[in-house]
């Protein structure tokens, strides 16, 4: 069945990085778009980012650009997120989802959706 599992996250301290990583499974996985999704407490879940299949092209919400950059290893199966200067405005549950093909800024349009990592960020 498909599976996606997100790892890398944690507690880091204003300013610092963490690389989160979705491993999938289940699924051609360069035949599908990996999107980088993030809930904090109270709010609604948004979209930080997205890697294409077909051309590898990205997409990151403005918040993040600059300092977020996805890839995606075809390989390995797996899509990462390196995050740098981290803010505590970062702090929330980051999930991955998958949907064919291309990336979409609508969240219901993916597919399948992983669990969920945990990102602090504090001093």
């Amino acid at each position: 069945q498909v599976q996606l599992v997100e790892s890398g996250g944690g507690l880091v301290q204003p300013g610092g990085s963490l690389r989160l990583s979705c491993a999938a499974s289940g699924f051609t996985f360069n035949h599908w778009a990996i999107g980088w999704f993030r809930q904090a407490p109270g709010k609604e879940r948004e979209g930080v980012s997205c890697i294409s299949s077909n051309d590898d092209s990205t997409y990151y919400v403005d918040s993040i650009k600059g300092r977020f950059t996805i890839s995606r290893d075809n390989a390995k199966n797996t899509v990462y997120l390196q995050m740098n200067s981290l803010k505590s405005d970062d702090t929330a549950v980051y999930y991955c989802a998958t949907r064919p093909v291309r990336c979409s800024a609508e969240t219901l349009l993916y597919k399948f959706w992983g669990q969920g990592t945990q990102v602090t960020v504090s001093s």
